[in-house]
């Protein structure tokens, strides 16, 4: 453990090997399944720590992780997480510019993975100029070490001595979605993790010995520390709004989860699924929901799956501040789902354990240190801003961006902090919930004021036949002229669906200012959740839509 008190992170996992040697730690269901114990996720971490060290790796080296879920992929993570390298985690989809964009600002020494990653090195040589040492994960690559190998190399060797940095010390970096702009490398620390995996534990009541059906890869990361079981569904989890309900379904019953993350396009699915066939878990006893805003019949159905006293949760977060805050099925209330379907925003929730939240001015620009009159009162409406243990300090080679996203501030015991500002717009209630109103940068700067996107596609969203909405500006800022861009759900009839959204433009009054109803087949999402619906792009498809209309 380091001077701050805060240890690797893989020190639970050691921890949790000599408590419960024989139980399962990963499992991995498809076409090739296997399993692994925490004696064995122990030792092959081990032997991979050992390994790398012998093969030139060193503490503070990054290290490219292109591997898909699996025994493989906890290995490596805690293999190098012990040895004190930091492990890159970058999404694959995101477009073949953007991915190479963001290897080459990383820097890397090692890449960690399957063919397609050693191809991909081998035919764009710039962007991994710096890889001094390439690992093949699965079958065999040209010009690269298999993972056996390594695993051979560190054999001989006992337990690793577990590296002990400083608190702050990178320890990953985690690459955002660019949702709104490009992605950009969040610098996770030891502090970081180990707070996190506190207010997890806390928010959510986590326990040795649970099993968790993991549909969003990163949050795998914390269940060993907690003596968890990682269950890797036959699912692709590059594309949830493709994935196959009924695997998912099964997964869950036949592996006896007890808790499962994920994005509200898989529980869309899922849900639909259980509904037409009948079907109701029978031992899971927490959904967790996030990466955009939940509707509140998505809760309520699917904690109606639920057996008693189960229920439903959606944290609120970000890449680089997470948990937020939290709101389960059985506090959206009726009263709150009123609120929330007649456009007043989506209620996220109160704070997370260790995390305060303000809300500050909303401004485009840096802001260079905290000051107390910085802070909104409550009930206005302002950025959301947060800090603490569980929010990250700065973005990787990125001074810019680190400077556009932080609020400097000293601790009490004088080490330098930040707060993190999401980007999202928000307010509070009078009884202390936090409402999300929309991104920073999807506010609509029109002739009669600012409109903020989210209160207002939640009050259509509503409407019979509709998938989902979302409201852009066309033109330019300060002038732009609001429109509603419809997604309608299969075989829907879209004269029907227009006249219902008419009706309902009369009911709001915040909907005077839509100028008319533009009909999408398919919105653009984001890589990661297929749920975060890029606005940016609808509205120049808007715009183009428009002009050939002549309007």
């Amino acid at each position: 453990m380091n001077a701050g008190g805060i240890p690797n992170v893989s020190c639970a996992l050691r921890e949790m090997a000599s408590r419960y040697p024989e139980r399962t730690a990963v499992r991995k269901l498809g076409r090739r399944p296997s399993s692994m114990s925490f004696s064995e996720l122990e030792e092959r971490s081990n032997r991979i720590a050992h390994g790398l060290r012998a093969s030139g790796l060193n503490a503070g080296d990054r290290a490219l992780l292109f591997v898909p879920p699996s025994p493989e992929l906890i290995c490596l993570t805690h293999g190098l997480f012990r040895m004190g390298a930091v492990p890159v985690l970058i999404d694959p989809g995101m477009g073949r510019r953007t991915f190479l964009e963001c290897v080459e600002r990383t820097a890397p020494r090692a890449l960690f993975g399957i063919g397609k990653a050693q191809l991909a090195r081998r035919l764009f040589p710039r962007s991994f100029r710096g890889i001094e040492l390439a690992v093949a994960v699965g079958k065999p690559a040209l010009g690269a070490v298999p993972l056996a190998s390594i695993e051979r190399l560190g054999n001989a060797a006992g337990a690793v001595a577990i590296h002990d940095g400083a608190p702050d010390d990178p320890a990953a970096v985690l690459f955002t979605s660019g949702s709104t702009g490009p992605p950009k490398g969040v610098v996770t620390t030891q502090r970081v993790f180990n707070a996190q995996q506190r207010a997890l534990e806390e928010l959510y009541t986590l326990e040795a010995g649970e099993v968790d059906v993991v549909c969003f890869p990163l949050f795998a990361l914390f269940d060993h520390a907690l003596g968890m079981t990682s269950v890797f569904p036959d699912m692709d989890l590059t594309q949830p709004a493709k994935c196959n309900p009924q695997k998912i379904f099964q997964a869950i019953e036949e592996t006896g989860a007890t808790f499962t993350f994920g994005s509200p396009a898989i529980w869309r699915r899922v849900l639909a699924f259980a509904n037409t066939n009948g079907r109701r878990f029978s031992r899971l006893r927490r959904i967790t929901i996030g990466g955009a805003p939940v509707p509140p019949w998505l809760l309520h159905g699917l904690r109606d799956l639920l057996p008693p006293g189960g229920d439903v949760h959606t944290p609120y977060g970000a890449t680089e501040a997470l948990p937020v805050s939290s709101l389960s099925a059985r506090e959206m209330t009726d009263e709150l789902r009123v609120r929330v379907e007649s456009g007043e925003g989506t209620c996220v929730g109160r704070p997370a354990p260790g995390i305060e939240i303000v809300l500050i001015p909303i401004v485009d620009t840096a802001i260079d240190s905290w000051r107390e009159e910085l802070r909104l009162a409550r009930g206005e409406i302002g950025e959301i801003c947060v800090r603490g243990d569980v929010a990250t300090l700065e973005y990787l080679l990125d001074p810019t961006a680190t400077r556009l996203a932080k609020i400097p501030y000293r601790r009490a015991d004088g080490t330098t902090s930040a707060w993190h500002r999401m980007g999202d717009i928000g307010r509070f209630d009078g009884d202390g919930r936090l409402w999300f109103l929309g991104r920073k940068a999807h506010r609509l700067q029109t002739e009669r004021g600012v409109l903020f996107p989210v209160p207002l596609e939640n009050a259509f969203n509503v409407c019979g036949e509709v998938h989902r909405t979302a409201l852009v500006g066309v033109g330019e800022n300060t002038r732009e002229r609001p429109h509603l861009i419809v997604e309608l759900e299969p075989g829907a009839r879209r004269a029907a669906v227009e006249a219902r959204l008419s009706r309902r433009s009369s009911e709001l009054a915040e909907a005077a200012s839509i100028e008319g109803f533009l009909f999408h087949k398919g919105f653009p999402v984001d890589v990661r959740h297929n749920a975060k619906i890029h606005r940016l792009e609808l509205k120049r498809w808007a715009e183009q839509e428009l002009a050939s209309k002549g309007r």
